[in-house]
């Protein structure tokens, strides 16, 4: 049996080397050969996890922030051999992590590994890109390439939203057209957000009807808001009745056709990603994921 554990060093508050030592250690009792590597530069954990997919590895172990959860997820996709895949998160927000239950304390994050328990999870593909979590386009997704590395420090995932509200007040509506398997949808939209999970940007319960394989995006466009109307719509936010709302469109798919008359980016797993149009579809539980036991009451 052998495992791979990718380390981002920069994440964890510089602790990252420290924690690697403990996954090592926790490891043993199930695997002979544990390789440590440790990135550089972007693009490194894609790259270490597919040298682990050929090289024919039972478990690949990411630890780091979204970003590196990511690049993993894109090393490890669509491989004829994929290891299974452990995750130890370090970053601001760890939606991933979240909506799997995983601990975002690492030590405890690190002790499911002792379990050896995994669960089917869904991938998202996105033109030629995977992502874990949620795809996002318009003023708000936009806004969030403005939160400052401080900013995460310090508030975590409320300096999201608060430059999330600021849009809100601030931004333009776009328009776009979105086919999916029950239809189309064409008007304009502050944002259109489509969760593969429950857990958005560190509020767990904005999709709540998400699961991690359903085999479904959960999409949400809200459409173009007043003000008053705007004010009324962030406690349906906050309290997971987002598809509730008149003011939200509210669809379920296992793929997506988005595009615009205008070069808008789409946010991929909370980073910048492709200008659009794009095709999203889901591959159903197609990542085997280290989770804590679900225990029987």
């Amino acid at each position: 049996m052998k495992a791979m554990v990718i380390v981002n060093p920069s994440s964890g508050k510089e602790k990252a080397n420290d924690y690697a030592e403990k996954i090592e250690e926790t490891l043993r009792n199930n695997y002979e050969d544990i390789e440590i590597r440790r990135t550089e530069k972007e693009g490194d954990a894609a790259a270490f996890a597919t040298e682990a997919c050929v090289a024919l590895y039972d478990a690949v172990i990411a630890m780091g922030g979204d970003g590196t959860i990511n690049e993993a997820i894109n090393g490890l996709a669509e491989q004829a051999h994929r290891p299974a895949l452990g995750i130890i998160p370090l970053g601001t927000v760890n939606d991933f992590a979240r909506a799997l239950n995983i601990p975002l304390e690492p030590y405890e994050a690190i002790s499911i590994l002792e379990e050896q328990y995994l669960r089917p999870v869904d991938v998202g593909k996105v033109n030629e890109s995977y992502f874990a979590n949620v795809l996002a386009v318009g003023a708000i997704a936009e806004a969030s390439y403005n939160v400052s590395a401080e900013q995460k420090t310090k508030l975590g995932p409320l300096a999201y939203f608060m430059e999330g509200t600021k849009s809100f007040l601030n931004g333009e509506a776009i328009k776009i057209s979105v086919e999916h398997e029950g239809g189309k949808w064409e008007g304009e939209t502050f944002l259109l957000l489509t969760a593969l999970t429950n857990s958005v940007g560190g509020f767990e319960a904005l999709a709540p009807e998400a699961d991690v394989n359903d085999g479904k995006f959960h999409t949400f466009i809200i459409k173009k808001l007043s003000i008053p109307k705007i004010a009324t719509l962030i406690p349906s936010l906050l309290r997971g009745e987002l598809e509730e709302s008149k003011e939200v469109e509210y669809i379920r798919t296992s793929y997506l056709n988005v595009s615009s008359n205008k070069p808008h980016v789409v946010n991929i797993d909370g980073e910048e990603g492709e200008p659009l149009p794009f095709s999203a579809k889901v591959l159903p539980g197609h990542l085997n994921i280290f989770v804590p036991v679900i225990k029987k009451t």
